[in-house]
C-alpha cells in the first residue's frame, strides 16, 4: 500500500491555498492542501506498524510548528508546479530529517522544501502566465501546525489519514 506524512495547514490557509488549487491544481480532489514531510512510499502491514511508533517518538519530542508561508513561488524547470513557499526553519527542517533516516523507503526524489501546493501539471506558457499573476498577489501567512498525520492512498487516488500524531514536545 502507498503511504506519505503530511502536516496539514489551518483551515484558513487551506481556503487560501484552495482559492488556487480548484483551479489550478489536477489533485484538488485528491488531498487537502498540506506541507509534505515524507514523500509516498510502499509499505506493507508489519513495516507500518514500526512506521507508526517511530512517528509517534518524533511527535512526543516536538512542539507545534510555527510556520510561515511568505512568497509564492515554483519548481521550475524540474517542474511547473506552483506553490507556497514555507520558511524553512530548523524545527521544520528536524522533524523531516528524523522521519527520513528511519522511513527510508526509497531515496527522496528532491531536495526537502517545505511548500504548500497551489498548482501543478500545467503547459510551459499557462506556467508562466500563472505564476506571475500569482506572484504579483504574493502570500503572507503564519499558522501553527500541532500534528502531523500518516495517510494511505485509496483505490481512486484519493489520500485519507491512517493515523494522527499531535506534537507535544519542547524542541
Amino acid at each position: 500500500m502507498k503511504y506519505g506524512i503530511v502536516a496539514f495547514p489551518s483551515k484558513k490557509l487551506q481556503d487560501l491555498a484552495n482559492t488556487y488549487r480548484k483551479r489550478y491544481d489536477p489533485h484538488y480532489a485528491l488531498i487537502t492542501p498540506h506541507i509534505t514531510l515524507k514523500d509516498a512510499f510502499d509499505a506493507n502491514e508489519s513495516e507500518i506498524g514500526e512506521i507508526s511508533k517511530h512517528l509517534q517518538e518524533v511527535a512526543s519530542r516536538f512542539a507545534p510548528l510555527q510556520i510561515h508561508a511568505s512568497r509564492i513561488s515554483s519548481f521550475y524547470p524540474t517542474t511547473n508546479a506552483i506553490y507556497f513557499r514555507v520558511e524553512p526553519t530548523p524545527q521544520l527542517e528536524n522533524i523531516h530529517k528524523l522521519i527520513q533516516e528511519k522511513i527510508n523507503f526509497g531515496a527522496p526524489r528532491h531536495v526537502f522544501v517545505p511548500h504548500i501546493t497551489i498548482a501543478q501539471k500545467m503547459s510551459a506558457s499557462e506556467h508562466d502566465d500563472i505564476h506571475g499573476q500569482l506572484r504579483m498577489v504574493g502570500v503572507d501567512e503564519k499558522d501553527s501546525i500541532d500534528r502531523f498525520h500518516l495517510l494511505y492512498q485509496l483505490e481512486d487516488g484519493s489520500w485519507t489519514t491512517y493515523e494522527t500524531y499531535k506534537l507535544t514536545g519542547a524542541e
